[in-house]
């Protein structure tokens, strides 16, 4: 007898993101997912959002448009609405790619170990919906990141943030780290997330795209990057850690440009023996396909 599919939990804050919303529901419903719950918390919008909601409702778990304390705190609330084993939010004017469910689905069933997962391959969409880049980040560790590997401050080696759109986990681990946002921070509650989540898991990479952030230049993401990047800093000096700088940003930087495309290769193992016993290189685990499944292969980061 099989075992029932795990459950999917996504959340959507909005807030007068009309001209955007739609296409974030679409990337939501249009995956057709069996075990799938939809939540949006819209924050009272003045524009035509709740009318696009409306036209949704059928398919939503739960909606509501009243006001809130912020993102964040409208995040909290919807995720109070939900049950899902794996759990995950998407902001109103960003997409989910039109496998993504179905493959974080399949991960988390397969490796119990796994419990946060994101992309190696981060997308940007541009305000058409239109895809404009897709990058490598390379894996992730913990190390890593308390040294600033996803912090891309000035003057550290920072390769690139987590993408949150990207970024599942299951509800085990919420529940364990305190199961809620940090609604004190304006911006940088998900990097602060990421923080917590790391005192319990690692941090496991696919490669494979499973969402974008949308550059569209009306969003605090942007108008507000410099705050986003105060606040995450403070939160790593929290949780014991600080971006490096000066000698040691400058070799972390170069070796990372150097070695980036050979990050998931299959190196001699006294090569990577010496990266990590020197400091340099920290391991990673990332899931690919082989061809027939999904396997997971070691790897490093800088």
């Amino acid at each position: 007898m099989s075992s029932p599919l795990l459950k999917i939990s996504i959340v959507t804050p909005s807030f007068n993101q009309a001209s955007f919303l739609e296409e974030t529901i679409d990337s939501v419903l249009s995956q057709r997912d069996p075990n799938l719950e939809y939540v949006i918390m819209d924050g009272g919008s003045s524009d035509n959002s709740v009318e696009v909601i409306k036209r949704k409702t059928s398919r939503l778990a739960y909606w509501t448009s009243e006001p809130d304390k912020g993102q964040y705190d409208a995040i909290n609330k919807g995720f109070a609405k939900t049950t899902g084993d794996i759990m995950a939010w998407i902001n109103s004017d960003d997409k989910y790619t039109p496998w993504a469910f179905s493959i974080v689905r399949d991960l988390f069933t397969k490796y119990p170990q796994i419990e946060w997962l994101t992309t190696v391959q981060p997308l940007s969409w541009n305000a058409r919906g239109q895809l404009t880049s897709i990058n490598f980040s390379g894996g992730f560790n913990r190390a890593s990141f308390l040294k600033g590997g996803n912090l891309p401050t000035a003057g550290s080696y920072g390769r690139r943030f987590i993408q949150q759109e990207s970024t599942f986990w299951r509800r085990s681990l919420w529940d364990r780290t305190g199961g809620r946002l940090d609604t004190s921070l304006q911006l940088a509650a998900d990097f602060e997330l990421w923080a917590r989540f790391y005192r319990h898991a690692d941090l496991y990479g696919v490669m494979t795209p499973l969402a974008g952030f949308r550059a569209h230049g009306n969003q605090k993401s942007v108008l507000q990057a410099a705050l986003y990047m105060e606040e995450a800093q403070r939160v790593l000096v929290q949780y014991g850690g600080r971006p490096c700088r000066g000698c040691e940003a400058l070799v972390r930087g170069l070796a990372w440009k150097v070695g980036r495309h050979l990050s998931l290769a299959t190196l001699p193992r006294w090569i990577r023996a010496a990266g990590r016993y020197s400091g340099l290189t920290f391991p990673t685990q990332v899931v690919i396909w082989d061809g027939s499944e999904w396997s997971i292969i070691p790897g490093f980061v800088i």
